[in-house]
């Protein structure tokens, strides 16, 4: 097995892990972030119904630098979300390390008013 493969793997584990215990309901929905080589995609899912309450990505947000982008994403993320009416979410980090882009879309988020 390669040690790209082998990495899927361990990020799959551990994503699992997480969901294990996380999960979103309608009030309180699980903020869900998945990170490419690129871009950064996060959503708000409420898993009862199956259904994504709101969605975005870096693709289309300026920065000079991918922290920037992640940070100013979590604020349109926060921005929409406030929008519909939604205030508190649970944090999927989606089995990455709560390090580096990952903090500063939720610290986007925080400081757009969701509280996690």
């Amino acid at each position: 097995m390669s040690i790209t493969s082998q990495k899927v793997v361990k990020r799959t584990r551990r994503h699992a892990r997480i969901r294990a215990k996380v999960s979103g309901t309608e009030s309180c929905p699980r903020l869900a972030v998945y990170r490419s080589n690129r871009f950064m995609y996060a959503q708000l899912i409420n898993d009862e119904a199956g259904t994504t309450l709101v969605g975005l990505d870096t693709r289309k947000v300026k920065g000079d630098t991918a922290l920037l982008r992640a940070k100013s994403a979590g604020l349109m993320l926060a921005g929409e979300a406030k929008k519909k009416g939604i205030e508190r979410v649970v944090f999927d980090r989606g089995g990455f390390g709560y390090k580096g882009a990952i903090v500063a879309l939720a610290e986007g988020a925080r400081e757009g008013g969701l509280q996690f």
